[in-house]
């Protein structure tokens, strides 16, 4: 009877992989570090949210 465990096994270790492969670009390259910070701190609103996350306000995105 196949439950599926192995697929399962070998998505999670594929998943950890790519995820690794991107941390490992992430950290290799000042373009890529970059970027993902000012998607962070500008249009993904990650700062705003966490202050606000801090000072108890609602974590929406502002308007």
């Amino acid at each position: 009877m196949c439950n599926g465990a192995g697929e399962l096994t070998n998505a999670i270790i594929d998943a950890f992989d790519a995820h690794s492969t991107m941390s490992r670009q992430a950290l290799d390259s000042e373009r890529v570090r970059s970027g993902l910070k000012h998607l962070l701190l500008g249009p993904a609103g990650l700062y705003e949210a966490l202050r606000r996350r801090g000072s108890g306000q609602d974590m929406r995105p502002a308007p």
